[in-house]
């Protein structure tokens, strides 16, 4: 299969694609709404829930803007390579996680979005710095 014929099953099966999916794929993160598809010998995840899925793509922009700083990127638009983007997915949830006072570890995303967007209201109020920060000095991709 090739890789147009590819994307435009992927759309067409998926109906919200999950922003943190290669974070769920690599197990770096967990998430009780993910439904994982396979398509074409690959696996893609999915959100069950729409409102959570929102939430998530929400995150996913604000912290892939906050750090396009730490990944030597003057613009957050385009396409960023496989390790710039676990530093944003898994450093970003990780980070995110620390600053929000827990642990490390991610059992469920979907849990996690929501008590942040409950704790901080809008992404803009997030501590992006400190987020970063930790991302940037404790985030080692296997």
């Amino acid at each position: 299969m090739d890789e147009s014929a590819y994307r435009q099953v992927l759309t067409t099966s998926i109906a919200n694609p999950c922003p943190f999916e290669k974070s769920i794929l690599t197990h770096c993160a967990g998430c009780s709404k993910a439904e994982k598809h396979n398509v074409a010998e690959r696996e893609a995840v999915g959100c069950s829930r729409v409102e959570g899925y929102n939430q998530c793509m929400e995150l996913y922009g604000a912290l892939r803007h906050s750090f396009s700083f730490a990944l030597h990127r003057a613009h957050a638009e385009g396409p960023l390579t496989h390790a710039q983007e676990m530093r944003v997915q898994c450093g970003g949830l990780k980070g995110l996680r620390f600053v929000m006072g827990g642990n490390t570890e991610i059992d469920d995303v979907d849990a996690m979005v929501t008590i942040a967007q409950q704790t901080y209201g809008d992404w803009d109020a997030l501590p992006h710095t400190e987020i970063v920060h930790w991302a940037a000095e404790n985030y080692r991709p296997r």
